[in-house]
């Protein structure tokens, strides 16, 4: 099959084969099973099941299941991190209701404020996932600790309230879509470039309810802050979960967990639903447009559209790494006038570590706010809200109608690279002209 940059084409319809793919593998083993099929019923054991404040809203429906205690508290991690510190009086009284609940239950994995972190980043960083588990999480971006081999899926209030009582889930078993990557891309270019490629090329309900499984000698190169990143945006094609083998890079990566590390990944004639081929080759940066991330264009299509607004935070792309390109640009800059530039870490253990590093100066000699670290701005609930009108490039997953705040704001996403050159030039940057 012809390769072009960024181009992808699906393959013929796959000729049904003996083999697993990842995300059958690790069903098959939560049900007990020999091996499990697309469209097949089952019943997982969970190994992991991880909160954030939606535990507030599954207390409910897990007292009216009538347990009157957890499963296994030790199987339980909870974080507080939408709203954090809590902005209201009725944010407090949740905060406090969840933190009863946790010490009531034994859950001694409850990470408290000044001990957070956005929910997934905590997961990935403190080595709670593995691969081969079934993950379960109460948001959306569950997917993204799918990066270190796990099978790693977002589910609502009461599934979650189920999950706390009993332990398991029934799942569909999804269909596979493998996105094979390779080329080394161009300068200051990285995975956020490439997950939004793939969303561009593929669409925003592509993979509805199928497993995401990245391949190819790009992804292999990629070290786990990076996977984390195209795995996390699986959620916005639609993903029930997204995939990379376990490797040495993640065997590394998990070292310090003290887990025995178990290498997976599919097999050789495993059959997938289809598979999208991108040679990535010289690639430059690419933003997402308002108000899909599927609207996409080279960052020189729009170079030079005027923001209010640069954001670097979210579970997306706030990890240490990324803190470190913003400083390494920011360095001897200021933060163009009439700009609002906010970098808000992923996690506290991120938050400690640029400290140290001496990055937050950076920031504030740039002119730029280090928050800490929250869910708040990105889905807009708190600590940095859009206005209406207001134009932000925004390092984070999604820019629908009102993400970030008024649904009248104009929400571009990019990496870390793009924003940063951006915030200091008061417009949308190429960064390879910084």
């Amino acid at each position: 099959m012809a390769m072009f940059i960024g181009g992808a084409a699906p393959v013929h319809p796959p000729v049904p084969m003996t083999g697993q793919t990842m995300s059958e593998k690790v069903l098959a083993r939560a049900s007990h099973a020999e091996s499990v099929r697309p469209g097949q019923i089952i019943d997982g054991d969970v190994d992991l099941l991880y909160m954030h404040e939606m535990l507030a809203l599954a207390l409910l429906p897990f007292n009216e299941i009538g347990t009157m205690k957890v499963w296994d508290p030790e199987k339980i991690v909870v974080t507080l991190d939408h709203w954090v510190p809590p902005p209201t009086p009725e944010i407090a009284k949740m905060h406090q209701t969840i933190r009863d609940f946790c010490r009531k239950q034994g859950i001694r994995r409850f990470h408290d404020v000044g001990d957070h972190g956005i929910v997934h980043q905590l997961i990935a960083e403190r080595g709670y996932a593995h691969p081969w588990d079934l993950v379960i999480g109460s948001d959306s971006h569950t997917n993204m600790v799918g990066a270190v081999g796990a099978f790693a899926a977002g589910i609502g209030a009461t599934d979650t309230a189920a999950v706390m009582a009993k332990g398991q889930l029934w799942l569909r078993v999804p269909e596979t879509m493998r996105v094979d990557i390779h080329g080394t891309l161009g300068e200051r270019t990285g995975a956020k470039d490439v997950i939004l490629k793939v969303i561009g090329t593929t669409g925003d309900d592509a993979a509805r309810y199928a497993a995401v499984e990245f391949t190819g000698p790009t992804v292999d190169a990629f070290p786990m802050n990076e996977r984390f990143v195209l795995c996390n945006m699986t959620t916005e094609m639609g993903a029930k979960v997204g995939m990379i083998a376990a490797d040495d890079v993640t065997k590394e990566y998990l070292a310090h967990s003290g887990h025995e590390f178990e290498p997976i990944r599919s097999d050789d004639d495993a059959t997938f639903l289809r598979t999208f081929a991108f040679d990535v080759d010289g690639m430059g940066p690419q933003v997402a447009c308002p108000s899909n991330p599927a609207n996409l264009k080279p960052v020189e299509d729009v170079a030079g559209t005027k923001i209010d607004v640069a954001f670097l935070g979210s579970c997306t792309n706030a990890r240490i790494e990324d803190l470190r390109i913003a400083a390494e640009l920011l360095r001897g800059e200021r933060v163009a006038p009439g700009v609002r530039f906010q970098i808000t870490p992923a996690s506290q253990i991120i938050y400690r570590q640029a400290l140290k590093e001496g990055l937050v100066e950076v920031f504030m000699d740039a002119g730029a706010t280090f928050t800490s670290s929250t869910c708040g701005p990105c889905f807009g609930g708190h600590l940095g809200t859009l206005a209406g009108d207001e134009v932000c490039i925004s390092s984070t997953n999604r820019n629908y109608p009102g993400r970030m705040g008024s649904p009248t704001a104009q929400v571009y996403l990019a990496s870390p690279w793009t924003v940063t050159a951006s915030a200091i030039h008061g417009e949308i940057t190429d960064p390879r002209k910084v």
